[in-house]
């Protein structure tokens, strides 16, 4: 089973490392964000789980989720979330203090003294957490099969060990989680959960990739071959409100380079649609002066197609 943990202190861009490593393997990346929507839809929108209960949950979305899936679980302490799974590579990326608020700095776009001050206020509440869910509140070396220091090595060299790494224990060829082995988790952790009142249905599962236009598959094999990370559609502005405050206009970009901190809107459409996307465009960098946008129009498509030769139908490294 192909079943990977990458972690690591705040500011290490351990994310990055874990898009590009997916990209390379053909795994499916579970960030913070995607796990929270897995747990929501799990367990129930809106409802909070005990922080000690948080460990257990997970584990059952990602012992369904190993049946059919090879995985990597890009959280903070998913080296502890793991534990009891079997033929895991558990991964740290580490960095000293001055890199990781160098880090900060470039996300947050802060001075350095307002990202020390962001970088010791996500360390204080990660410990808490971990404290919370683990009664503990540094995590111990011997948890991690490999740590990689990101003040020597950027992201694309701790992802080629990584692969190196995965390659050489043979993880992908291992299969997906066996039928029983899930099945022995899942009893486990159920009487835990029952503890805490909680029944998960089992019915996480991950959708196939849908996109709006061709024009957006052809986009997402290009920045495959170039080994770019992408993540579709991830968030939506708001751009306009009514009188009482409500949002009556959103703005969804499709495509988010995190590497470049930028998002990217395709548009092939008539002239009339493209005016009223510019619009859209001009009002999200008016209330949202930080965010980068970058438009493609038809014209930059097409010659997309003609220069690198891309087709929606070609076969895409999974993102």
């Amino acid at each position: 089973m192909g079943l990977i943990t990458i972690s690591g202190e705040p500011g290490c861009r351990f994310e990055e490392v874990a898009q590009i490593v997916a990209q390379r393997l053909g795994c499916e990346v579970i960030r913070a964000s995607r796990l929270a929507s897995f747990i929501e839809q799990e367990f129930g929108a809106g409802r909070q789980l005990p922080e000690t209960a948080y460990p257990d949950a997970v584990k059952a979305i990602v012992a369904g989720l190993a049946r059919e899936h090879h995985l990597i679980l890009a959280v903070t302490d998913a080296e502890l979330l793991l534990q009891g799974f079997p033929g895991v590579l558990r991964v740290k990326v580490s960095a000293p203090a001055a890199v990781r608020v160098g880090q900060v700095m470039l996300e947050e776009r802060q001075d350095r003294s307002a990202a020390r001050r962001t970088l010791r206020e996500r360390e204080r509440a990660e410990r808490r957490k971990r404290t919370l869910r683990f009664k503990r509140a540094t995590p111990r070396p011997e948890l991690f099969d490999l740590v990689c220091n990101a003040e020597q090595m950027d992201s694309d060299v701790i992802a080629g060990l990584v692969e190196s790494a995965c390659r050489s224990l043979a993880l992908m060829e291992q299969g997906f989680l066996s039928a029983a082995a899930e099945a022995q988790i899942q009893f486990r952790i159920r009487l835990r959960l029952a503890k805490h009142g909680i029944a998960p249905p089992g019915s996480a599962s991950l959708e196939k990739r849908r996109f709006a236009h061709p024009s957006e598959e052809i986009f997402a094999n290009l920045l495959d071959f170039y080994r770019i990370a992408w993540e579709y559609e991830p968030r939506s502005f708001p751009v306009q409100w009514d009188r009482q405050g409500r949002v009556s206009e959103a703005f969804t970009p499709d495509f988010y380079l995190p590497e470049f901190d930028l998002y990217v809107e395709l548009t092939t459409m008539k002239q009339s649609l493209v005016t009223r996307k510019n619009r859209k465009v001009k009002l999200l960098r008016e209330l949202y002066p930080h965010v980068n946008i970058q438009v493609f129009y038809q014209k930059d498509i097409e010659n997309l197609i003609f220069k690198y030769g891309l087709s929606g139908r070609q076969a895409s490294t999974p993102s």
